[in-house]
């Protein structure tokens, strides 16, 4: 039952992920320079709590959990970043694909790291 609720969690948060990728503008107030690089970090660090609950019940090795999560949401950020070229008022960006990529590897490193202090 566990590994459906995860799975379910994970597969909600990136469906809000793509519904907010589908807004022409998202409605936040520009406090400084490049803020939504530490939005996309934010987010996808998130996503990589999910990601790590999830591919935990099929992935029992630490260091290949943390590869699978990096990997899982390193791609689903591609894909967001190329379904945004397709949204009038958006744009895709290399370096927006790149926070996404460090917010889940950070998230799936500092897991991993958790993981070694326990043993």
């Amino acid at each position: 039952m566990l590994r459906l609720v995860d799975f379910m969690g994970l597969c909600f948060y990136c469906g809000v992920i793509y519904w907010l990728s589908d807004q022409s503008v998202i409605p936040a107030p520009m406090l400084f320079p490049h803020q939504d690089k530490l939005f996309h970090f934010i987010a996808y660090f998130i996503m990589g709590i999910f990601a790590w609950r999830n591919f935990r019940h099929f992935v029992r090795q630490p260091y290949y959990l943390m590869m699978v999560n990096l990997i899982f949401c390193s791609i689903y950020g591609m894909t967001d970043e190329w379904h945004q070229m397709f949204v009038e008022g958006r744009q895709a960006d290399v370096i927006d694909w790149v926070a996404d990529s460090l917010g889940g590897g950070f998230c799936a490193w500092g897991f991993y790291r958790l993981s070694q202090l326990k043993r």
